[in-house]
């Protein structure tokens, strides 16, 4: 398919390549044009054809065809808003807006009226798998314009492959909704595991740690993918040492507990884990915990997010 690109951060310029490499043709903008450069160096001369970049979001708009379909992966917040609303003027009746960010489910259903209004389909599609989904494939979890929906799967198809997946969870801000609520649970388990290994760092027995993560590995009831994250994290340094417990949050599991609360659901272990991420930005005792180092290690390997080196 042939489709315009916003955003080249960690995700987006994953996204990118994973569809160059299946055959899609992308035209690009991005705010800065460093990453497009970077990108670009690293495309084959095949993928190379199939891609172009413009200098401005009009531009973008403009060098699309036939009906367009515009996928936006910019950061929830301003970004996504300014990109949002300057595409309400530049598309027509049919077009296809994706917000494939980690964007407000409730921004997502006033995105979806908004575009619906001018006979634009929206979808808003959460996307999970963290830096290493280009390669295992990206769990996609859509919602918005059914229609629309339909029309993209070749582009779900190449962006799940080998072991992702997607689908279609209704209308408006769904598929947020679901990733929403997802990356809350993201919260608690890692919480959970970086309890639990602050616990064996402090046990009476002199335990190797990244053993342990190795032996969890093993078809036990907790092996995961956030388990094999804290292998990786412990092959590269058994104690952490080199890292402070200093965990950012990005606001989804405020939004799940916002929901719950709304919904009279008790969230007790997502809304525990968020207060603990808080308080590791200004608590030295809980930012020197192993639990909470265990915590941004996890960050750092799925999603390259940054830790605070000591």
């Amino acid at each position: 398919m042939k489709l315009g690109f916003v955003g080249l951060g960690k995700m987006g310029g994953r996204i990118v390549r994973k569809l160059l490499a299946d055959g899609h043709e992308l035209t690009v903008w991005n705010r800065s044009p460093q990453p497009i450069e970077e990108l670009y160096k690293q495309l084959s001369s095949d993928e190379k054809k199939q891609f172009k970049s413009v200098e401005t979001l009009g531009e973008l708009a403009h060098a699309l065809h036939g009906k367009r379909i515009i996928w936006s992966m910019l950061p929830a917040g301003s970004a996504t808003e300014e990109v949002m609303q300057a595409l309400l003027t530049f598309l027509d009746k049919e077009d296809i807006v994706i917000d494939g960010g980690n964007a407000n489910w409730e921004d997502s259903e006033r995105r979806a009226k908004a575009f619906s209004e001018k006979h634009i389909r929206f979808l808003g599609i959460g996307v999970s798998g963290g830096i290493l989904a280009a390669e295992n494939g990206f769990p996609l979890m859509v919602g918005g314009d059914k229609s629309a929906y339909k029309e993209i799967e070749p582009i779900l198809k190449s962006l799940s492959k080998p072991h992702g997946g997607y689908d279609y969870f209704g209308t408006g801000g769904a598929g947020h909704f679901v990733k929403m609520v997802h990356n809350g649970i993201e919260y608690g388990m890692m919480q959970a595991i970086g309890e639990g290994f602050g616990v064996l760092e402090k046990a009476p027995f002199t335990f190797e740690l990244d053993k342990i993560a190795h032996i969890w590995q093993k078809e036990t009831i907790i092996s995961s993918f956030l388990i094999d994250r804290a292998a990786d994290a412990l092959d590269k340094n058994a104690t952490l040492s080199d890292i402070a417990g200093e965990i950012d949050e990005s606001g989804e599991a405020q939004w799940t507990i916002d929901a719950a609360k709304k919904e009279k659901v008790p969230v007790t272990v997502i809304e525990d884990s968020l207060v603990f991420r808080q308080k590791s930005q200004k608590d030295a005792t809980i930012k020197n915990s192993f639990a909470a180092k265990m915590v941004a290690a996890l960050r750092r390997e799925f999603g390259g997010h940054k830790v605070t080196k000591k």
